[in-house]
């Protein structure tokens, strides 16, 4: 984790009567309010163009190394993301859908991979990821966070888009605001001369784990359950370091709280099971609960099981476990185990593991 993350009061104050209009994932603290973007915004760092910074990038996917003098004369969006962020996969469509529509107009889109967890950093996952999730754009891989420092940026997703003179003209932090982003767009690109742009804006239907979130239903906000960055752990005794323990479910949690059963170590970014039928309980409401997990060993598999208020999910299951609440951990990303048709009060939901050596990272809902 490379800076700490700041939300202005009055921010959270607006966004949070609004009923969560928004959220954005950072380096320390995760799902918190959209912040508000700067349009038309001039950008210098120490007289350099933030795009020399890219430069720096560790490795490039898709794409020959890009360079300042590669992109002169271009519009450039670049987009700063991580797998298995939940805020950044809700934008993907219409990032993918803006370098397809203006690649031929000058706009150059990048996607900077900064990773959070340490298993981001694993080239193949990353591999993995650009494939899965149909990324065709140049992707700089930005293990050291260098490109991220130069940028001075501090959220996941996080979108720049810098005019053909290599000016930060615009950015926004998390979800939203796709019309205004996009018909800045369109404007540099009459400006750098592509001539007539189609002014129509791109009609998105995201679909699968793509799909918006639920906004007004949404009462639970992401939450690691690593020791170091969790919160509202519940289960008695409360979490040990770095060592086997065996932990028990309270009788009773409250909205937002989650507990362990079975032989866990707690260790500062993760939870691992050290033996067979361990489950991690949480108390949540939202749409849709997703679990960032995988194996402790590379290519093994770990069995498990959902329930929701005690019973198989049925149709309220995710993309990766089917109506009798069954699933596989097969990689190291984000899992969907719960798409609820209808989402309304708070709701109980428990993950047992069949098998040991499951590494359990973060929450997030939707």
């Amino acid at each position: 984790m490379s800076t700490s993350k700041l939300i202005a009061s009055a921010v959270l104050a607006i966004t949070l009567g609004s009923a969560i209009a928004g959220f954005v994932r950072s380096t320390e603290m995760l799902e918190e309010p959209t912040v508000t973007e700067i349009s038309d915004h001039t950008s210098q760092i120490g007289g350099q163009s933030e795009l020399a910074s890219l430069e720096w990038a560790d490795e490039w996917l898709n794409s020959q190394p890009l360079i300042p003098s590669a992109l002169r004369g271009k519009v450039v969006l670049i987009d700063f993301w991580t797998y298995t962020c939940i805020n950044w996969l809700r934008t993907a469509p219409y990032v993918r859908g803006w370098a397809e529509k203006y690649g031929e107009q000058g706009l150059v889109v990048i996607g900077v991979h900064a990773p959070e967890f340490g298993f981001e950093k694993n080239i193949e996952n990353v591999r993995w990821a650009v494939k899965n999730f149909r990324i065709n754009y140049p992707v700089a891989v930005d293990n050291r966070h260098a490109i991220w420092r130069a940028f001075k940026n501090n959220y996941w997703p996080a979108l720049y888009i810098i005019d053909a003179q290599g000016r930060v003209r615009h950015h926004h932090f998390g979800e939203g605001d796709y019309e205004q982003s996009e018909k800045l767009i369109q404007k540099l690109l009459a400006e750098a001369g592509a001539g007539d742009t189609d002014s129509n804006l791109l009609s998105i239907e995201a679909r699968g784990i793509e799909a918006a979130a639920d906004w007004g239903s949404l009462r639970s906000g992401e939450n690691h359950v690593g020791y170091e960055r969790t919160q509202n752990f519940a289960s008695p005794g409360g979490l040990v370091p770095n060592q086997p323990r065996a932990y028990a479910l309270p009788a009773q949690l409250r909205l937002n709280e989650w507990a362990l059963s079975g032989d866990w170590t707690a260790r500062s970014d993760a939870e691992t099971l050290n033996r067979p039928n361990g489950s991690i309980a949480y108390r949540f409401q939202a749409r849709d609960l997703h679990l960032v997990m995988g194996p402790s060993v590379p290519g093994t598999r770990v069995r498990y099981r959902i329930l929701i208020d005690g019973m198989p999910p049925g149709e309220a299951h995710g993309l990766d476990v089917d109506e009798d609440g069954i699933g596989t951990v097969t990689e190291q990303r984000l899992y969907q185990l719960i798409r609820q048709p209808r989402a309304g009060s708070d709701r109980q939901f428990e993950i047992e593991f069949l098998d040991p050596g499951v590494e359990a990272f973060a929450f997030t809902f939707g």
